[in-house]
């Protein structure tokens, strides 16, 4: 597939490709429609048959060449297979075109100091499992690293000290950088505010911009309550902006996304938990 790649990559053996579609043709002609000289034309032509995607015979005084159609057909498919996997329903491509989306909004909007000042998401989970274990994954910095960050993100350092002064801090790189040879993808400082165990935990995390300024100030708010039935946990989170920098526009783009697969990720965890407790 490499070979095929390379023969076909090249504009003149593309043009050969497209006249040998049509029908086989001696090296001459394909030289006069391709417009080149015939020992170039030639040269193309050997490579494109040792890539397999042509074949050629001898004729008298001629060399015809001819189209082979199944390395094309290979091709094609392995293309597509490549495309549907990008388009897949709610894969991370979808994902980064949203994102691309929200952050071309954010950087218009982004104008002044304080502009997303006052802004607020909010989230909720209904998730199958006592406020108890759920407690424990949004303060115990081993489970906390489980889910706290989007899809193609994980942490790479983690601080958290789960009382009201305690310390935060949170990096995170790529999900595939598992050498820490590229660039951190984030890196955020923080304090906890509140800490009510099993009710309510609430803490101010800044993320860092690349001069190690706060791009903004997060204060971000759990509740926990137990479910009607009482066998489960609702969740209810509000994410609000203070002190936000021209800067920020970048980061504000990503929350509704990426803190919504965060929690996603928390409740793969926890019922993941729950069910390995039951067995």
């Amino acid at each position: 597939m490499d070979e095929l790649l390379a023969a076909l990559a090249d504009p003149a053996r593309w043009r050969l490709i497209s006249l040998l579609a049509e029908r086989p043709r001696p090296v001459g002609v394909l030289a006069q429609l391709a417009e080149a000289r015939q020992p170039q034309t030639t040269k193309h032509l050997q490579t494109l048959e040792r890539a397999g995607v042509v074949t050629s015979q001898r004729t008298g005084q001629r060399r015809i060449y001819a189209l082979r159609s199944a390395p094309l057909r290979d091709l094609a498919t392995a293309l597509g297979r490549l495309a549907d996997i990008s388009d897949q329903v709610g894969g991370l491509r979808v994902t980064y075109d949203h994102y691309g989306r929200s952050l071309e909004t954010e950087r218009l909007a982004a104008e002044e100091p304080g502009w997303a000042d006052g802004r607020s998401f909010s989230f909720h989970r209904s998730l199958a499992v006592h406020p108890e274990l759920v407690w424990r994954h949004l303060t115990e910095p081993a489970l906390l690293t489980r889910w706290w960050t989007p899809d193609d993100l994980h942490v790479s350092e983690l601080v958290f000290e789960a009382r009201p002064g305690g310390r935060i801090v949170l990096e995170y790189r790529d999900v595939e950088d598992v050498d820490g040879s590229d660039v951190v993808a984030g890196r955020g400082e923080g304090v906890v505010d509140d800490v009510r165990p099993g009710e309510r935990l609430a803490y101010r995390l800044s993320p860092q911009l690349p001069d190690g300024g706060a791009a903004f100030t997060a204060h971000v708010d759990f509740g926990l309550r137990p479910t009607a039935d009482g066998t489960g946990t609702d969740l209810d989170v509000r994410y609000r902006i203070t002190d936000s920098t021209v800067d920020s526009a970048d980061f504000i783009a990503g929350i509704e996304i990426g803190f919504g697969q965060s929690l996603g990720n928390l409740a793969n965890a926890v019922h993941t938990d729950e069910e390995e407790v039951q067995r």
